[in-house]
């Protein structure tokens, strides 16, 4: 595939996947249709804000590369790499953090609202890296030179804040290193939580890739009903219903007739919840049998690794000669 037709894209390592992070997953994989495609575990980005919980960081960017291997990521159509095994990343960073004004970085929209939510809960991130965190960003982007990136609506500010970084690198130095990245908008309908909320690890309300049978059926179990049904023959109203919405993605075939007999009447939440248990099972198990291949035999994953790092680390010499000639360094 064509130098040119690169797209890249990452996710911090602080913990297991969710079925959420599946349909991403399903979006990189289209992705690896088109393109030449990198993926990275972003640990540094892990320490933007958890840089006092370090214990897990290593375990969970290998956990995390199972999880998207898992998922049905094929590494053979794609490069999956760790993002502080390419150290030009850190170089990268330095050089664009002389030229880089103060005000775009503040200007960021999240990063007044993340100091004030990691503030309430007791924690202050207000550090050089968390208000750097666009630019380490911008930087795994340009690294690549990509000519465009998936991003869901919230992340358009970050992909604009790299195409200005270009414009002005361009601009002090004359010449023309990097491609301006277009934002990819992958179109994933979002699966809420189990309790109708956001899907989140800090609301407990996720069924993780890695669930048991067990532990996926006691998740569904808890799963919020319609509150207004005491009696399997009241009429429901599945709309309101989480283990309905989730019938919707996992469930399809089914959907209308479940969303029929709830109105009547005719189904209890039990039977709904053990029809959706079944699905989900089903869904998930052969995404167990790949992770127990790679968790049986690790020297598996540590050569897909050592690959995308390969692959990664040979692209980003090539951009930082560029770069140093640019800059005279």
């Amino acid at each position: 595939m064509a130098e040119n037709q690169r797209v890249l894209s990452g996710m911090r390592p602080t913990g297991r996947l969710h079925l959420g992070h599946h349909r991403v997953v399903e979006s990189w994989i289209e992705l690896t249709k088109k393109y030449d495609a990198y993926f990275f575990s972003a640990d540094w980005h892990a320490l933007t804000t958890k840089f006092d919980e370090t214990e897990s960081l290593r375990v969970n960017k290998r956990q995390i590369v199972i999880d998207w291997l898992s998922a049905g990521l094929d590494p053979e159509k794609c490069h999956i790499f760790h993002q502080s095994d390419i150290k030009e990343h850190a170089e990268l960073h330095v050089l664009f953090s002389m030229i880089t004004p103060l005000s775009w970085l503040e200007r960021v929209p999240t990063y007044k609202g993340q100091l004030a939510a990691f503030q309430e809960k007791g924690k202050d991130i207000a550090t050089y890296g968390f208000l750097g965190y666009p630019l380490l960003m911008a930087v795994d982007i340009l690294m690549y030179r990509p000519i465009g990136v998936p991003v869901g609506e919230d992340q358009l500010p970050h992909v604009e804040f790299c195409r200005e970084l270009v414009r002005r690198f361009h601009h002090l130095y004359d010449c023309e290193v990097f491609p301006e990245p277009s934002s990819i908008f992958s179109k994933i309908e979002t699966l809420p939580g189990t309790d109708n909320r956001k899907m989140s690890k800090s609301y407990d309300n996720c069924i993780y890739l890695s669930s048991t049978a067990a532990e996926v059926k006691d998740k569904v179990w808890q799963m919020v009903t319609d509150p207004a049904r005491i009696r399997k023959t009241d009429p429901g109203h599945p709309e309101v219903c989480a283990v309905y919405t989730y019938q919707g993605f996992f469930n399809k075939e089914e959907q209308p007739e479940i969303c029929a007999c709830c109105k009547a009447g005719t189904i209890g939440c039990g039977e709904c919840k053990k029809k959706l248990t079944e699905k989900i099972n089903a869904f998930l198990d052969p995404i167990r049998e790949r992770r127990a291949e790679l968790e049986t035999h690790p020297t598996m994953l540590d050569e897909i690794i050592e690959s995308g790092n390969t692959a990664a680390r040979a692209v980003a010499q090539e951009t930082m000669e560029m770069v140093r000639d640019a800059i005279r360094v």
